[in-house]
């Protein structure tokens, strides 16, 4: 009897490139389960299933933990490939775990660790889209690039990233799950950035949703962070997640916020730490009900009421008085 493999993974760049990295390594049938960027509760969509092997990629263990125990305990074989908080790690002889919470790592880096570099550009690809620029360029250091080409890898990257980010699939350019199969096919990314239909016509879309982006000004700013709040339209929250990983590179000295309404009296929240000092967006967005890594992390449905206490925790943890004390 064939066992069932399941694979479940982010459904932004850096799930996408690492699981194009695992089934390039060992092709094989699987069930994919994926969504929007912010839909990371995906274990408790099979928690039912028995004596699988399952894969999973990108996705708090911490947040997935009670589905997790349960698949182990129904006979299932999981391998567990992330970069967020996870917490106490299940000590079970089905469960093998792949995770480092460090702020310079990926999950695609972490599958690149596993088989040895055996398809970087991937990993790269991943890296940028991830916002993790310069493990990306520590990454094509060891490879002979153009400067052409790792400019393509990085499109490349905040393009599938920024199809990730949405409230609904309704919101997204692609489904992940199609995406992923357009993009499976090629062994390098730039073969994909150069010959697949879906490149350029997120190219374009991308554009388009960023004249309104850029059209809007900051709500507030500090020295310790700025604050940008979108209205209730699909651009805004497709846009979120590459306009932040930008503006927190044009200004790496701020943490950032950026609030996307959802006409039901809260917000989509973004939140990035200042580049120059990494930490503390996860420790911001648990506080109130979000979670994510020390670098960026976000806050799914927060109510607007509660946008002062936000900006007043933002302000405090950014602060960089406190920071260098």
């Amino acid at each position: 009897m064939t066992t069932q493999h399941i694979d479940v993974f982010n459904g932004d760049a850096d799930g996408l490139c690492a699981l194009q990295q695992l089934r390039l390594h060992q092709p094989l049938a699987s069930e994919r389960i994926t969504g929007v960027k912010r839909d990371i509760r995906l274990l408790s969509r099979i928690q039912e299933r028995t004596g699988c092997s399952i894969t999973v990629l990108d996705i708090s263990l911490d947040v997935n933990r009670a589905p997790l125990l349960q698949l182990l305990e129904q006979q299932n074989t999981i391998r567990y490939f992330d970069h967020h908080f996870a917490g106490a790690l299940p000590d079970h002889p089905h469960f093998t775990s792949f995770i480092d919470p460090d702020p310079e790592v990926c999950t695609s880096t972490l599958v690149d660790r596993h088989l040895g570099g055996a398809y970087r550009l991937w990993a790269l690809a991943g890296a940028f889209g991830d916002n993790q620029h310069r493990t990306a360029q520590e990454l094509a250091a060891t490879l002979n690039l153009s400067e052409a080409d790792l400019a393509l890898l990085r499109e490349t990257g905040e393009l599938l990233n920024y199809n990730g980010y949405g409230e609904t699939l309704q919101d997204l350019h692609y489904a992940p799950e199609d995406l992923f199969n357009q993009l499976h096919p090629f062994e390098n990314p730039l073969d994909f950035a150069r010959l697949s239909e879906a490149l350029p016509a997120l190219r374009e879309h991308f554009q388009q949703d960023q004249r309104q982006a850029q059209a809007v000004a900051p709500a507030a700013e500090t020295e310790a962070f700025r604050f940008f709040r979108f209205p209730n339209e699909a651009w805004g929250r497709r846009i979120a997640g590459v306009f932040s990983n930008e503006q927190i590179r044009e200004a790496p000295d701020q943490g950032l916020v950026v609030l996307v309404e959802n006409g039901r009296g809260g917000g989509l929240v973004s939140v990035r730490a200042p580049l120059s000092r990494p930490s503390g967006a996860d420790v911001i967005c648990r506080s109130l009900g979000g979670g994510g890594r020390s670098k960026a992390a976000g806050i799914n449905d927060l109510p607007l009421e509660q946008v002062p206490e936000l900006l007043e925790t933002v302000a405090r943890v950014f602060d960089p008085q406190v920071s260098q004390s």
